[in-house]
């Protein structure tokens, strides 16, 4: 069995990271934690209010000191933005200090799971599911350079998807 005091799930928005980060961290007993709620607490403001304001590459620095900080600490399962892959610095330190999962799951069901979230700054877009496209297309070899393991997350209940990875990381 992997060493699983540093849980880290990476993957696209829409594959129930947050969710099943949770179910995950209680049956492992391990904290948990998101990025993007954490970059939220710290600012005091949400994650679109940042994307307005600072834009893209401003939240990018913010989710990146995140990271720095939070891939240190121990006996967590740390929910990470869709993005954060897309920084090299943020890989190093997903893939050297801990397990990384990747969540996956196809752009159609993403783009079914976020259709009426509108905290979504990205897919404020009059094509949202082309948006869900290009950035599969950029991250999804990012999120394989750096997992140790990889869980389709399509037609599943996070309850389910969080069960298999239990039994099949027991198994490892």
């Amino acid at each position: 069995m992997p060493d699983l005091q540093r849980v880290f799930l990476v993957g696209p928005m829409g594959a129930g990271k947050s969710t099943i980060g949770k179910f995950l961290a209680r049956h492992l007993g391990l904290a948990f934690a998101d990025t993007d709620t954490e970059i939220e607490n710290r600012t005091g403001a949400d994650i679109p209010w940042i994307f307005d304001v600072e834009g893209e590459a401003g939240f990018r620095a913010r989710e990146q000191q995140v990271v720095e900080e939070m891939t240190r600490m121990d006996h967590i399962v740390l929910a990470t933005g869709g993005g954060v892959v897309m920084r090299a610095e943020n890989r190093q330190a997903l893939g050297s200090r801990g397990f990384v999962i990747y969540l996956h799951a196809t752009v159609a069901e993403q783009a079914r799971r976020t259709r009426n979230d509108r905290k979504r700054p990205l897919l404020q877009t009059g094509n949202p599911e082309q948006v869900l496209r290009e950035l599969m297309a950029l991250r999804d070899p990012l999120y394989r350079e750096i997992a140790d393991h990889v869980i389709d997350t399509d037609g599943c209940s996070p309850r389910i998807v969080a069960q298999r990875l239990l039994q099949a990381l027991v198994v490892s």
